[in-house]
């Protein structure tokens, strides 16, 4: 941490897992972001009679957050590097940041887990869009200035995702991702302690049918009346 009023980059930090614990890299940005935004969303199934007037959302769930933010990439050499030294070139840093965030991690078969930190900012996520509009040219071409808007997705796992939940409470709701060999029936088991609730579970996910989960998915499992949860 930097002492007040000393400028403080904003640093990606790269993981090989969800748990965060396995660190496979990091960036810091050669330009802070002028702003950001951070959007919560909440879901609802549009339950409404034939013929009504207006609808009567019914909560379904609450997806990810999502952070979006511009970055802007200098190759002039009047932006220094983060490290002090003199400036890459535009390609360079922008292949950086690419290989960090975007490229397809072998070890993992997936793009990495990301961990955003600036300020008051700590968002583990995953990278969702990146779009880079390239702005200055040398006269041959090459790039000297890039600006990339990147859109992260929030990311927790299923053990934030129980700490998070307020257990003393009755109203108690599962969040569980879908893994190979799931059904739903099976699941149902497993919260209420009966299979007898799919029907209700795959209603309040908009399932229109049960036995077709997509795994990697996450489902949401509501309180349910007479339900031994």
């Amino acid at each position: 941490m930097g002492t007040s009023g000393s400028l403080e980059k904003m640093q990606i930090v790269a993981y090989l897992n969800g748990d965060f614990t396995k660190k496979a890299g990091e960036f810091a940005v050669y330009i802070n972001p002028e702003k950001y935004s951070h959007t919560y969303q909440i879901s609802y199934n549009d339950v409404q009679a034939q013929g009504a007037s207006g609808g009567s959302p019914d909560f379904n769930r609450i997806p990810s957050d999502t952070v979006k933010l511009e970055l802007v990439f200098d190759g002039t050499g009047a932006v220094p590097s983060p490290g002090g030294s003199s400036a890459d070139t535009v390609t360079k840093q922008l292949d950086l940041f690419k290989k960090l965030i975007f490229t397809f991690n072998g070890k993992i078969h997936s793009p990495n887990f990301l961990k955003l930190s600036w300020g008051t900012l700590l968002f583990k996520c995953r990278l969702s869009t990146l779009i880079i509009n390239y702005t200055l040219f040398q006269p041959d071409g090459t790039p000297l200035r890039a600006r990339a808007d990147a859109t992260f997705i929030g990311f927790n796992d299923e053990t934030e995702l129980a700490l998070s939940a307020n257990k003393s409470s009755p109203d108690l709701s599962h969040v569980l991702t879908v893994r190979a060999g799931d059904t739903l029936p099976l699941m149902c088991n497993g919260i209420y302690g009966s299979s007898a609730y799919y029907i209700e579970v795959a209603r309040v996910n908009g399932l229109t049918d049960f036995r077709d989960l997509v795994v990697g998915s996450q489902l949401l499992f509501p309180p349910l009346r007479d339900a031994a949860i």
